[in-house]
């Protein structure tokens, strides 16, 4: 016989059919219930309670739900709270996301959507767990970093659609899984999709899935990426590279919660968590009218900025070393030393490919070295990127200009391949190359 203590959960509204509704719903999932009619009545079972889920409406008698949020966020951090609000407003919703609200609700209440919301927040992970977990992914103990990580932890804990903004190579992705893992969707999908590396023509098919027969190719029905991470996280990965008329069919699923596959007649139910990431500026593209303003302000109800590289320098050392032992793990090899002139020319060096950059460089010395010690000359560093912070080489240190450029053109088309998983046409569009001209420059530079 199961002896375990019920759940409880606080609904805060003024309204008694809503309490009602709610009580009722919430009975049948073998939930117990507390009910308050305003703020102060909230805040006085907070007081003699502990609940693990808080319901309220926006309008209190006296205050909003958007002054119990804060109340709860300050004493009660590891509390949850969904706002209801009413229908289409979305500023609303959006102001309390920002507050600390795990998720909100519009009326009229949708039963079905109450359910998925109430399974999913009681899901969450013990607040100590998280940090412990984070720190062993994300390395690092400089300020940015131990400041990323309290952000991972309290984004974990909502529901909020997160803009991770950051230079590539920055660790962008890595980011947003912790975000997931950490969160009470953990044991659902999370799907990573390459806004660039998709064909404008499949992108459709892509994110919605196709009926088959629904066009030259489709012999069988197949579900989306929506689909797909139904239940859990959908990352959008350089969301900036979608064409506009795509965003115009993404913001239209996020505001609906529902998908219809490519030649199908019914529209599909999805609960999915949207988190998205470019190495662009957001804000820059929405000015140039190359990103949709209204699909922005969904998107970003929440900015995560992950620093680069030369951001976090006191960090080199501890990812240094973890790579190094990952590099030894992987070939059967005795682990590199890294000499201290070659961590000083490493700390110097400017990673205008970050994180990433820096494991390649590894990778590189790590099979080249002698004696298993990794000298500052196996490292290969750019001299153009070493020491001074800007991006043009001294031209005293230029022996041959068009070596220079050979090189500076080599980098670039190897940040977009990587970038775009090598996807050679993705990678053309992003450098506003023909694919014929990509074609040409990879054989000139002998990367066929």
């Amino acid at each position: 016989m199961n002896t375990s203590p019920r759940q409880k959960i606080l609904i805060v509204d003024d309204e008694p059919d809503i309490r009602e509704l709610l009580e009722i719903t919430l009975g049948r999932m073998k939930l117990d219930t507390f009910s308050a009619r305003n703020l102060a009545e909230a805040q006085a079972l907070l007081q003699r309670e502990q609940f693990d889920l808080c319901l309220t409406d926006m309008r209190l008698p006296d205050g909003t739900g958007l002054d119990l949020v804060q109340h709860i966020q300050q004493r009660y951090p590891q509390l949850p709270v969904a706002m209801i609000t009413a229908y289409g407003s979305l500023e609303t919703a959006i102001n309390a996301l920002k507050a600390g609200a795990f998720d909100f609700l519009t009326k009229p209440v949708d039963l079905t959507r109450l359910r998925e919301l109430v399974a999913t927040a009681l899901r969450m992970p013990v607040a100590g767990a998280v940090c412990t977990s984070i720190d062993r992914r994300l390395l690092g103990d400089s300020l940015p970093m131990r400041s990323l990580r309290k952000q991972i932890d309290k984004l974990a804990r909502s529901q909020a659609p997160v803009y991770i903004s950051g230079e590539s190579g920055s660790g962008k992705e890595l980011v947003a899984r912790l975000i997931h893992e950490q969160g009470p969707r953990a044991s659902q999908p999370f799907v990573p999709v390459n806004c660039g590396a998709i064909p404008s023509e499949l992108m459709e098919s892509e994110f919605f899935g196709h009926r088959k027969g629904s066009f030259t190719g489709a012999v069988e029905d197949k579900p989306g990426l929506f689909q797909a991470a139904n239940g859990g996280t959908l990352f959008l990965d350089e969301v900036a590279d979608l064409p506009l008329s795509m965003q115009v069919k993404l913001l239209r699923a996020i505001q609906e919660k529902a998908v219809r596959s490519v030649g199908g007649q019914q529209e599909t139910v999805v609960d999915v968590r949207i988190l998205c990431a470019t190495h662009k500026d957001l804000d820059a593209e929405v000015a140039a009218e190359r990103f949709r303003q209204d699909l922005y302000y969904r998107l970003n109800v929440i900015e995560l900025r992950v620093p680069s590289l030369r951001e976090r320098r006191d960090d080199i050392e501890v990812l240094a070393a973890h790579m190094l032992k990952r590099l030894a793990k992987d070939t059967g090899q005795p682990a590199a030393r890294l000499h201290a002139q070659a961590l000083e020319a490493l700390k110097n060096y400017r990673f205008p490919g970050n994180v990433r950059e820096l494991e390649n460089v590894l990778e590189r010395a790590h099979t080249l070295c002698e004696n298993r010690t990794i000298e500052a000359g196996d490292l290969r560093l750019s001299e153009g990127n070493c020491a001074a912070e800007g991006g043009i080489a001294d031209l005293t240190q230029i022996d041959n200009l068009e070596d220079y450029l050979e090189n500076v053109e080599r980098k670039l088309i190897l940040q977009a391949l990587e970038e775009t998983r090598w996807n050679r046409t993705a990678a053309a569009q992003r450098l506003s190359l023909s694919f014929r001209s990509m074609r040409y420059r990879l054989k000139k530079l002998g990367l066929d």
